[in-house]
């Protein structure tokens, strides 16, 4: 099992949790942290260091963030590992709790597309209860 760090950590990037991790996982993209699920050793010292709690054992994740798995891992292959703490952005305050921060995710542009399809599929299952709906009244 590995740590993933989910969507709160996005436009607020606290790196906390980087001063306390006794390997080099995490990786530094530019408003957002991820974990390398290959070094990652399952040690929880970072989890309750995040303060917008945006870091979960990847067993344990809140609905709707299990597409950080995945993000996770490929974007620790494109970023350079952090491992000292830094400033947050001058305005992470005002992201705390927001939701739908996906969008904003800056990353490697390679992984645009795999985002982009990401975010159609979780609309188009946002979508479908209407849908059936309407092809239900419409019979």
């Amino acid at each position: 099992m590995t740590f993933v760090v989910t969507e709160s950590c996005i436009k607020c990037k606290y790196t906390d949790c980087v001063e306390v991790c006794p390997v080099d996982c995490f990786h530094e993209g530019p408003n957002f942290l991820v974990i390398d699920p290959e070094e990652c050793i399952d040690c929880t010292l970072c989890e309750p260091e995040c303060p917008v709690e945006a870091i979960f054992p990847e067993d344990d994740l809140p609905e709707g963030q299990e597409k950080f798995i995945k993000l996770n891992a490929e974007l620790s292959l494109e970023w350079p590992v952090i491992t000292e703490i830094k400033e947050p952005p001058s305005d992470a305050k005002e992201w705390e709790g927001r939701k739908g921060k996906l969008e904003l995710l800056e990353n490697a542009d390679d992984l645009r597309g795999e985002i982009a399809a990401i975010r159609s599929y979780s609309s188009a299952r946002l979508e479908l209860p209407e849908q059936a709906i309407g092809h239900a009244e419409e019979a």
